[in-house]
């Protein structure tokens, strides 16, 4: 009866433990950001407010292999113009792998306003 005991608090325990490291994967592993629209963050593409290219590339490249085990890791990234602060609006940016293989980062806005633009990458 002991035994059974022992059994269940060692699979219960597992399995909390299982479920927290999943939790805790998919909080930090995430790719979307917010970003604030303010005088050092802000440049005009195509007459469109626009979050500059260094702050999506320093953001991407930071958010882009935030555990050992998500996603490859990257360095170098650059985006070759600012971000528009429009719904749907995309860029491409670039960065190198650890082979010095270049990978292709798609990134979407996904809501704006006039303080700030939610946007993401896919990884």
């Amino acid at each position: 009866m002991q035994r059974s005991k022992f059994l269940v608090g060692i699979v219960g325990g597992m399995s909390a433990v299982v479920a927290l490291g999943g939790l805790g994967t998919y909080l930090l592993a995430g790719t979307e950001s917010t970003t604030g629209l303010d005088d050092h963050t802000t440049r005009s593409v195509d007459g469109h407010r626009a979050l500059a290219a260094d702050i999506v590339a320093g953001r991407t490249e930071s958010k882009y292999h935030p555990l050992p085990w998500v996603g490859a890791k990257v360095s170098d990234v650059t985006c070759p113009t600012g971000l528009k602060a429009v719904t749907g609006a995309t860029l491409t940016c670039t960065g190198k792998k650890n082979d010095g293989a270049t990978v292709k980062i798609p990134v979407r806005v996904t809501r704006a306003d006039a303080t700030s633009v939610t946007w993401k990458f896919e990884r």
